[in-house]
């Protein structure tokens, strides 16, 4: 989904708030990548599966999950918010702190994201973002990839790392190690035919 740098120059959120409505961006460390307008089907149906689980099992929690196109701002300090030169839109995220949360999306780490993975996001989700998130302390970052039906799981350590991931096939239940009495269970595998979630063919862009 998201493709290389459109240019060298550094750019801010208060940058990224006056460009095209209609085009969505993201900014990592000043670097701007452009994403593609509409996510597969397949993408959409993990989307809407994940976030009725999460809504489900947080009835009970202060937490507080999104989805994108929903902008979520990472200063590297007490920066003015146009000054920002990292936004990004999780495909899931989970805010616990409100105060982090304002009418614009969320500005500061979310606890949990989760981002599905297609062939063109694979580079910026596996690696950009890992590192990125890695760094700002989000405590939770899953990676689902839909076709491979693989979940990488990363959860900081005591040093704020994120270390070797646990990697499993999607399927059974994955508790969510943020918070306590929510799991995901996943869907079973539906055949290739039918391009559903377990389908096997590539629809990525």
């Amino acid at each position: 989904m998201p493709h290389p740098p459109v240019e060298t120059t550094s750019f801010t959120y208060g940058d990224y708030c006056h460009w095209p409505d209609e085009e969505r961006w993201e900014l990592i460390d000043g670097e701007a990548f452009a994403m593609a307008p509409a996510p597969t089907r397949i993408h959409q149906e993990f989307v809407v599966e994940l976030v009725r689980q999460i809504a489900n099992g947080l009835q009970n929690h202060p937490c507080r999950v999104y989805v994108a196109p929903f902008d979520v701002r990472l200063p590297r300090g007490d920066e003015r918010d146009d000054q920002i030169d990292t936004v990004v839109q999780p495909d899931v995220a989970v805010i616990c702190d409100p105060r982090k949360l304002d009418d614009r999306g969320c500005r500061g780490a979310p606890d949990w994201i989760i981002e599905i993975i297609s062939p063109s996001s694979a580079v910026q989700d596996q690696v950009r973002k890992r590192a990125l998130y890695e760094r700002v302390g989000v405590r939770e970052y899953w990676l689902v990839h839909p076709h491979d039906r693989v979940l990488t799981l990363y959860r900081l350590d005591a040093r704020g790392a994120y270390g070797k991931p646990h990697v499993q096939a999607l399927e059974g239940e994955t508790a969510v190690g943020v918070f306590d009495g929510v799991t995901i269970r996943w869907p079973a595998a539906e055949p290739a035919a039918d391009g559903g979630p377990g389908a096997g063919a590539d629809n990525s862009p």
